[in-house]
């Protein structure tokens, strides 16, 4: 109980050559990390380098050729 087997090194060793191994993975995910962020940050910002195009306002709908027909109800009165 407490001592370091080998099932316990090999996990260890395999997460450490991941991480460190070859040139320099953590450092190259660390650095793709802050690209993207970057580039969402710069994404939030927009291009104020460029002139806004001013948009038109809303054109009315046409209207329609068969226009609503509006049939007059009488209320129903109760008489009491």
């Amino acid at each position: 109980m407490g001592s370091l087997s080998l099932w316990h090194i090999i996990p260890v060793v395999i997460i450490a050559l991941l991480l460190f191994g070859g040139r320099g993975k953590l450092s190259g995910l660390m650095g793709d990390a802050a690209k993207g962020i970057r580039a969402f940050r710069d994404g939030l910002k927009g291009d104020d380098a460029t002139p806004e195009e001013e948009e038109e306002p809303a054109k009315p709908l046409p209207r329609s050729t068969t226009a609503r027909k509006t049939t007059s109800r009488k209320k129903d009165t109760i008489v009491s």
